[in-house]
């Protein structure tokens, strides 16, 4: 079993994540390998094995990388969270495009990207109030719905704006699949 596979049951098994993890060993004051190895068998019924990769990757400099879904998460903190089930449902419906969809967050938004060159399709950036959806659709005409982005992010040519989730249509999907036709 690998590492990454290792976290991942431990992720399956527990819902935590890395990061989940070590704000709960730093809130009990924990930092030896031991006593963290314990903790883990002890309060999430970890075998030794998964504790201890755990372990590794809350203690040892290479492992302590921000995994992409720790990332993701980040994205959504505070205000922001009540807008993931919309991003999530809004992936699922961008990933039905084709099997070659994948995601690069940053520390604001999420690029949604196509293939192995990694072509933009758009970006997911939310707000307390709103989600902006920036649309890669060179060539196309700004609308009033879907305005040109101009200044907001130079990496994608349109944005518009979701306050809700019934504004994820067959309209903005339709906007969506031609980016990712083109990407």
């Amino acid at each position: 079993m690998s590492f990454q596979a290792y976290l991942d049951t431990v992720k399956a098994q527990t819902g935590k994540t890395v990061a989940d993890f070590r704000i709960l060993a730093a809130e009990k004051a924990l930092s030896k390998h031991g006593e963290i190895v314990k903790w883990l068998k002890e309060d999430f019924a970890l075998g030794h094995g998964h504790a201890t990769a755990v372990t590794a990757a809350l203690l040892k400099p290479e492992f302590q990388k921000t995994s992409q879904d720790d990332r993701v998460n980040a994205v959504f903190r505070g205000k922001k969270a009540r807008w993931r089930d919309i991003y999530e449902a809004l992936l699922e419906a961008v990933k039905g495009f084709g099997d070659d969809v994948d995601i690069a967050p940053t520390d604001t938004y999420i690029s949604l990207l196509r293939g192995q060159k990694r072509g933009k399709i758009a970006i997911v950036q939310p707000g307390a109030t709103f989600l902006d959806l920036g649309i890669k659709r060179k060539g196309a005409e700004a609308t009033l719905r879907f305005e040109a982005a101009g200044p907001w992010n130079s990496m994608v040519t349109h944005r518009v704006r979701i306050t809700d989730a019934s504004q994820i249509d067959a309209e903005v999907l339709d906007w969506l699949k031609q980016a990712y036709q083109n990407a």
